[in-house]
């Protein structure tokens, strides 16, 4: 293993701190460990595509990081507009 692998390996250890935070957290919270977790998702796919040398994983990091702001920005409104929603102002604890 060298040291792309080893990069890839801590990435995955970052998100999945995100996605505790993410259950165990309130709502504005889970959505920087969100937005946080696509950033290493990301970094994790570039990281793998200078490992494995398959430059298309590196294309599929750049649209990974686009989507996931999006997303998360889409989920973030979507919220609140809910009755009763984790975006009524009681900052979702």
């Amino acid at each position: 293993m060298n040291e792309w692998y080893w990069l890839v390996c801590a990435l995955l250890a970052g998100i999945a701190v995100c996605g505790w935070v993410i259950l165990r957290r309130g709502f504005l919270d889970g959505i920087v460990a969100l937005q946080l977790a696509g950033v290493l998702a990301s970094l994790g796919l570039l990281s793998l595509a200078e490992a494995l040398d398959r430059p298309p994983f590196g294309d599929l990091a750049i649209v990974l990081a686009l989507v996931s702001v999006a997303g998360s920005l889409i989920l973030a409104r979507f919220v609140e507009r809910v009755p009763g929603g984790a975006g009524d102002g009681d900052g979702g604890r």
